[in-house]
């Protein structure tokens, strides 16, 4: 782990902030996203998202489609830990795979499947090595944080025969563990972004909260400490309904909470949109540092967006999806 506040100077990242610079220029633009969901046949679509620096998927069903997008992410990853001043600037974006195949193993086991199929290679630690940890409890090259969630989370799931509530503990350690990570490197933009995530996964679990009936005290279970909004003040807004959209007033979050009330009552298609396009709004500030670990970053930051957006598209279209049906729920683009 870091120390605290070991800040880099921004010219360490100078070479990679202009070689990403050059790359966002072949990002996927809100033109090109749309042109790929019009797009006469899927492999016109493939094609179009193969100028944006992916693998030519052109003739893969749904599962290629997936395997190609994580082997680009996982390469991406790889490439920018090698090159960057502080690779744990890329292990923010890492842990949550971690995290991720954490909650699969322990509701696998609970369940009594195996969820093999379903871990990511994206993560700090690799999938089968995580597993090996988890099955014969032998922790010692796994992060402390991450042991002790696996075994907080399995010991919740055999108590409570509830994973979701084995998922709020992981969900906890995941995000108190990016915090750290995040004040650690001290950069500002990057304790901002962090906060930003945890203030978005609050203002989530406050609506889906309220849309399930459940009670203010379930609702301080799902909470994660940390962000810009303290949990109280969203355990007391959400009790209370109306104040919700409120808390949120002249932040980027503030469109996504004046749709809370509608997602509490019906679709949650445009308030998860909002939530999601708050966040690529906050990285677009990133675009004024010509060079510096920002660039860094929100560059990593928008591809996560951006694989999730070209996943979205290409499964749609394999699937018969109505093209209108994927443009509702297409992302704001970061180029």
């Amino acid at each position: 782990m870091l120390k605290a506040k070991q800040r880099d100077k921004d010219t360490d990242y100078l070479f990679l902030s202009a070689m990403l610079r050059a790359r966002e220029a072949r990002m996927l633009t809100a033109d090109k996203a749309q042109r790929m969901i019009d797009a006469p046949s899927f492999d016109e679509a493939a094609k179009l998202a193969a100028e944006c620096d992916y693998p030519d998927m052109t003739g893969m069903n749904a599962a290629g489609v997936e395997q190609a997008l994580a082997d680009r992410r996982a390469e991406v990853f790889a490439e920018l830990a090698s090159l960057c001043a502080k690779k744990e600037i890329v292990d923010v974006f890492r842990i949550k795979y971690d995290y991720h195949n954490a909650k699969v193993l322990v509701k696998a086991e609970g369940a009594g499947t195996d969820g093999e199929h379903i871990l990511s290679s994206a993560g700090r630690i690799p999938p089968q090595e995580l597993r090996e940890a988890y099955l014969t409890d032998t922790y010692t090259c796994i992060p402390d944080r991450l042991a002790e969630a696996l075994t907080k989370a399995k010991d919740l799931l055999a108590r409570s025969g509830n994973p979701q509530m084995a998922d709020f503990a992981a969900d906890r350690a995941y995000f108190a563990e990016l915090l750290e990570l995040a004040e650690a490197l001290g950069s500002d933009f990057l304790l901002r972004y962090v906060r930003l995530l945890i203030d978005t996964a609050n203002l989530r679990a406050a609506v889906r909260t309220l849309r399930m009936g459940k009670d203010v005290d379930f609702l301080r279970l799902a909470l994660i400490s940390g962000g810009g909004v303290g949990t109280e003040r969203v355990a007391a807004a959400a009790s209370s309904g109306d104040t919700l959209a409120q808390l949120y007033t002249a932040t980027v979050l503030e469109p996504a909470a004046n749709l809370a009330a509608e997602a509490i009552g019906g679709s949650m298609t445009a308030f998860e949109k909002a939530c999601d396009n708050a966040v690529t709004e906050f990285l677009r500030g990133a675009k004024i540092k010509s060079f510096g670990p920002e660039p860094v970053i929100a560059y990593i930051a928008a591809l996560e967006s951006e694989i999730t957006s070209v996943r979205m598209i290409l499964t749609g279209l394999l699937a018969g999806i109505n093209r209108e049906t994927l443009r509702e729920r297409l992302r704001e683009t970061y180029a």
